[in-house]
């Protein structure tokens, strides 16, 4: 039987020996790494199991299995103090932040958008007058000379229709009913428009003056009035009705036939009320009594026709009625609020109006405007119908027509008894 006993400290032959280059206690062991997903390689053959120790035999009890001694460990380094901080001057505390305010709603900005919408249709408005107002054709109807009438109070409009066809194609004076051309063109219509001035309680007024008025003619003696245009165009006529009114004139605009027609056309036609209906062969109408739409050919007859009771004196009449309700319709909202109607209204008036070199297309507007209300019409007071040695003239009642002229002059309402005068 084997001895088991051993001398004290000598090793145990069945414990693996202690490497001597095991780390000293306190050292973590080296750690090895590896890259993830790493297997170690199999053993082959695998080492067998160990076998369990034997049994203790009898009498004997097992030894605890000596320990080897282990190396002392050293002694750790104090750690050094840390240096001493410098002292610093003392920051003074920062003051509290007050708390941000919360930013507001983002707003659509529908005023600033409207306001550019419209910026931009005043200057295509205002683009599109100017050059509507560059095709008007122009004259110099006004002219200073010696003599003249002094400006009154308001403003005060010639308005002359020419009964010239030097301008018309065959085809179209068959389709107006004019006749044919009779050579130098004579003004056919005479009024005159005096508005009152900026807060005057006095209404428009429209005087008719007869184109057989039996007138002194500067440079040419006694003559019809509207003898002036042919012997000396429109700054003539303008002069002479100027020295027989006593009225200076501020703006002049002249029409004739085709242009009066392609004017009313260009509105849509012109709403009028016959009293009684008007059959005149020689204008190329038949118009029945009532409330009627004319059109532009309808209208040009309507505003020539003489075939009526008192003739001439009925023209004037309705030629005032015509042109108040043409200049009324002209500035309706129904047209200036429709560019397919103010565009070629204007466009017509561009090509069929004469103005004045000082005149614009913004003046004729003001005047249409001024005539949309209650306006004051009337014929120049007539004393008689006689004949000279230019055919038959009208004289005028000279009393009842110097105070018209100083009425208008002095933007005052026109008497009623020169305005009864007028009217019949």
């Amino acid at each position: 039987m084997t001895d088991d006993r051993r001398h004290p400290g000598a090793p145990d032959p069945r414990r693996r020996p202690v490497p001597p280059h095991r780390p000293p206690r306190g050292e973590p062991p080296p750690v090895l790494r590896r890259p993830p997903g790493h297997r170690p390689p199999p053993v082959w053959p695998p080492n067998p199991p160990t076998p369990p120790p034997p049994p203790p035999g009898p009498g004997l009890r097992p030894r605890p299995n000596p320990v080897p001694p282990r190396s002392p460990v050293p002694p750790r380094r104090p750690t050094p103090p840390p240096p001493p901080r410098t002292p610093q001057a003392a920051r003074p505390p920062k003051p509290p932040q007050a708390a941000r305010p919360k930013p507001p709603r983002r707003r659509r900005h529908w005023g600033a958008l409207l306001l550019a919408l419209l910026l931009v249709c005043v200057v295509g408005l205002t683009g599109a007058v100017v050059w509507l107002d560059t095709g008007l054709q122009r004259t110099t109807a006004l002219l200073d000379y010696p003599g003249r009438p002094p400006a009154g109070k308001g403003t005060t409009w010639l308005l002359v229709g020419s009964d010239s066809r030097s301008h018309l194609t065959p085809e179209q004076q068959a389709r107006l009913a004019t006749g044919g051309d009779l050579g130098a063109g004579r003004t056919d219509t005479i009024l005159l428009v005096h508005l009152p001035a900026l807060g005057s309680a006095t209404p428009p007024t429209l005087v008719s003056i007869p184109r057989d008025s039996y007138v002194t003619i500067p440079g040419h003696g006694e003559d019809k009035i509207n003898a002036a245009t042919v012997y000396g165009g429109a700054p003539l006529l303008v002069q002479t009705v100027e020295q027989a009114t006593g009225l200076r004139v501020d703006h002049y605009a002249e029409v004739g036939f085709d242009g009066f027609a392609d004017l009313v056309d260009a509105v849509g036609g012109v709403d009028m009320c016959l009293p009684a209906p008007v059959d005149d062969p020689l204008a190329g109408i038949a118009l029945p009594a009532g409330c009627q739409r004319l059109d532009g050919r309808n209208a040009l007859g309507y505003v020539r026709s003489r075939a009526t009771p008192r003739a001439d004196l009925d023209r004037m009449t309705n030629q005032r009625a015509f042109v108040t309700a043409l200049l009324h319709r002209a500035a309706a909202p129904a047209v200036l609020a429709n560019p397919l109607r103010w565009i070629p209204m204007a466009r017509a008036a561009g090509r069929s109006l004469t103005v004045d070199d000082h005149d614009h297309l913004w003046d004729l507007a003001r005047l249409g405007w001024a005539l949309r209300g209650g306006t004051t019409t009337l014929t120049v007071p007539i004393g008689a119908f006689t004949g000279s040695a230019v055919g038959s003239v009208v004289l005028w009642d000279e009393p009842a027509a110097t105070r018209l002229f100083d009425a208008l002059r002095g933007d005052t309402p026109v008497p009623e008894d020169v305005r009864r005068a007028g009217t019949t």
